[in-house]
């Protein structure tokens, strides 16, 4: 069974369509406090997640908060769909200003697969919406190797239903010089 290794700290991005089974992986692999959903900030400050009125507000929080994680130094999962160029880009730079990896992990999932699943949600985003972002991913693809992430992991169906990870704590020593030190 093929195993993730993702350091803690790190920043681990999710990409893909809705229905892609992003939010599914975080609540199965990681902590609950580690995941910073753009659905629950739109949630928490719109009182639904599909309060598209309040989205810019809302991924100003999930940004404050995955800033305030990291500068915490915990392991934090930023659960959207990712699937605009800037959208990494913002990510990938809140990980770099605090020195943590960035992984990237990628599902490529069937629209098919993701529309049917959307069809099991309460809050569906209908098959337009996944159309469009399976677009939108296949051009993302495309760019994702030249963007800067440490890691980038790409899973497929079969790839997602057989994938485990493993969090390995990484001793940081974060220290200032001693006075008697000196420093280049």
């Amino acid at each position: 069974m093929p195993k993730i290794l993702i350091p803690n700290p790190a920043l681990v991005v999710l990409c893909g369509p809705a229905g892609s089974g992003k939010s599914t992986f975080a609540r199965r692999f990681f902590p609950e406090t580690a995941i910073v959903s753009s659905d629950r900030c739109r949630a928490l400050l719109g009182d639904d997640e599909a309060n598209l009125a309040v989205s810019r507000e809302a991924f100003e929080l999930f940004h404050y908060l995955i800033e305030k994680r990291l500068s915490l130094g915990r392991l934090t999962v930023a659960d959207s769909t990712a699937l605009r160029r800037q959208a990494r880009r913002t990510l990938l730079e809140i990980g770099r200003r605090h020195n943590v990896p960035v992984i990237l992990i990628v599902f490529d999932i069937p629209e098919e697969v993701c529309y049917s699943h959307d069809l099991m949600r309460s809050r569906r985003v209908g098959r337009p919406v996944i159309a469009r972002q399976v677009q939108m991913l296949q051009e993302a693809l495309r760019s994702i190797p030249e963007e800067g992430f440490d890691q980038v992991i790409i899973l497929g169906e079969e790839e997602l239903r057989r994938t485990t990870v493993e969090i390995q704590k990484v001793e940081r020593h974060l220290r200032s010089p001693q006075p008697s030190e000196k420093t280049v």
